[in-house]
C-alpha cells in the first residue's frame, strides 16, 4: 500500500514537474495557499523562538492570529495573567523586552502533533532585568494552533535558585 502511494505521490509531482496541470504559470490556487498556511512544524516553533531571541516584534505578531491569547506564568490567576487579542500580546511582549533587554531563550527543543494543532517548545530564558537581577528560568510554551497562526500560547517556569 505504502508502495502504491509512493508511486502515485511520484507521478503526480512528476507531471507537475512536466508541466501536465491547468494552473496558469506563476498563479498559486487559493486551496494550495491555505494550505500552505495550515502548515506548522518543529520549524515554525524554531522561526517563531529566533524572533523572539531577535526581539522583533512585527516577525513574532506574524505567527499570531487576530485572537490570539498568551498566558503568562506569573499573574494573579490560576493561569497567570492572561492577554487576548494581537494588540494586548503585543504590548506584552514589548514589556518582557523593554524589562529584560537581554532576554534570550535556548538550550530549545520543539514538538508539533501529528495534526498540527498543538505544538510544545521547551527552552531555558536567561537575561538581566532592569533592576540588575539575573535570570535563569528553565519553562515550556503550549502552543495552539489554527490555520497554521498562533491562537494560543501558554507559559510555564520554573525557576533555577542559585
Amino acid at each position: 500500500m505504502q508502495i502504491r502511494i509512493l508511486i502515485i505521490g511520484l507521478f503526480i509531482g512528476f507531471s507537475g514537474f512536466l508541466g501536465c496541470n491547468s494552473k496558469t504559470p506563476g498563479k498559486i490556487s487559493q486551496t494550495e495557499t491555505n494550505s500552505q498556511k495550515m502548515t506548522v512544524s518543529v520549524e515554525t516553533l524554531q522561526q517563531i523562538l529566533d524572533a523572539f531571541n531577535r526581539h522583533d516584534l512585527d516577525a513574532i505578531m506574524e505567527f499570531f492570529s487576530d485572537d490570539c491569547s498568551f498566558d503568562f506564568p506569573r499573574g494573579p490567576e490560576s493561569f497567570g495573567q492572561r492577554f487576548v487579542g494581537k494588540a494586548q500580546v503585543r504590548e506584552a511582549l514589548a514589556g518582557r523586552f523593554k524589562g529584560i533587554p537581554d532576554v534570550h531563550y535556548g538550550e530549545d527543543r520543539h514538538w508539533v502533533s501529528s495534526s498540527g494543532d498543538m505544538g510544545v517548545s521547551e527552552w531555558t530564558l536567561t537575561g538581566t532585568t532592569t533592576a540588575g537581577i539575573s535570570l535563569k528560568v528553565g519553562g515550556c510554551d503550549l502552543w495552539e494552533f489554527r490555520n497554521g497562526k498562533v491562537t494560543r500560547k501558554n507559559s510555564y517556569w520554573k525557576i533555577i535558585e542559585r
